[in-house]
């Protein structure tokens, strides 16, 4: 079992920046690929980005391209999430998840653990 928590979410108001964190507990995070989510109201869960086990390999939504990045420290057991260049679209409850058996990255059912998430909103 994997336990995820997220945090690092808040108002923020647009064009401007916050840093995402996921800590996991109760087993190594190396052993596992990464990804971040995210849920608006009233819409479908979204893909935002993933990191291979090593941090060598990344992938990102097109929404969130070339504005946010994703990293992990496995020495921490953590896993971040940059986001710069905010626009009021991108609020919405950001979760990280924890994926131990599929070789993709963008579908919710590749992922096997996840957390509660962060409120990020942007204010325009």
């Amino acid at each position: 079992q994997v336990q995820l928590v997220e945090s690092g979410g808040g108002l923020v108001q647009a064009g401007g920046s916050l840093r995402l964190s996921c800590v996991a507990s109760g087993r190594t995070l190396f052993t596992y690929r990464m990804g971040w989510f995210r849920q608006a109201p009233g819409k479908e869960r979204e893909f935002v980005g993933g990191i291979n086990w090593g941090g060598g390999r990344t992938y990102y939504g097109d929404s969130v391209k070339a504005r946010f990045t994703i990293s992990r420290d496995n020495a921490k057991n953590t896993v971040y999430l940059q986001m710069d260049s905010l626009k009021p679209e991108d609020t919405a409850v950001y979760y990280c998840a924890a994926n131990g058996r599929s070789s993709t990255y963008s579908e919710t059912r590749d992922y096997d653990y996840w957390g509660q998430g962060t409120q990020v909103t942007v204010s325009s």
